[in-house]
């Protein structure tokens, strides 16, 4: 959301109310985020979270990746009839497989979530494509540096 109010602990004396700048704005832009084992990764943003973004999302990951698992938490575009009516076409080569409901932890890419939101809502950005931009480039150049398998493992312990 770019009406997003980012809260970090501050001294202030007493007398002093802190003061928040927020737009009033209720615009908002969707990313969806894959990693694979081999530390590749795709991340694509979009202005509408629904099953038509996913499945062209799906498409995207297709032809990058192949042949691929994908495990996704239980979001309602994830478990639609357009997705699955997508899933059936392509069922040799694309799978969706679902975490364990209210499990994010074993979700790696969460991790890349909240390292983003610290890193680029910690800023304020004055226009909303800004906002925009900035989160395209920070998740287009950043590595993130995290074990897959080790997410994986946790389902197991």
């Amino acid at each position: 959301m770019y009406d997003y109010i980012f809260r970090r602990k501050k001294w202030i004396s007493a007398e002093k109310r802190p003061i928040v700048t927020v737009t009033g704005s209720r615009k908002r832009t969707i990313v969806f985020g894959c990693l694979s084992l081999e530390g590749r990764r795709l991340f694509k943003q979009y202005d509408e979270f629904n099953s038509k973004t996913f499945v062209d999302y799906l498409k995207q990951l297709h032809k990058k990746f192949g042949k691929c698992i994908i495990f996704v938490d239980r979001a309602t575009p994830h478990c639609s009839k357009i997705t699955k009516q997508y899933l059936s076409q392509h069922k040799d080569t694309i799978r969706l497989e679902y975490f364990p409901v209210g499990c994010p932890e074993f979700n790696a890419v969460e991790e890349c979530w909240r390292q983003g939101k610290y890193n680029i809502l910690s800023t304020y950005h004055t226009t909303f494509d800004s906002l925009k931009y900035n989160i395209c480039w920070y998740y287009r150049n950043t590595r993130f540096n995290l074990d897959i398998v080790k997410y994986m493992m946790r389902i197991i312990d």
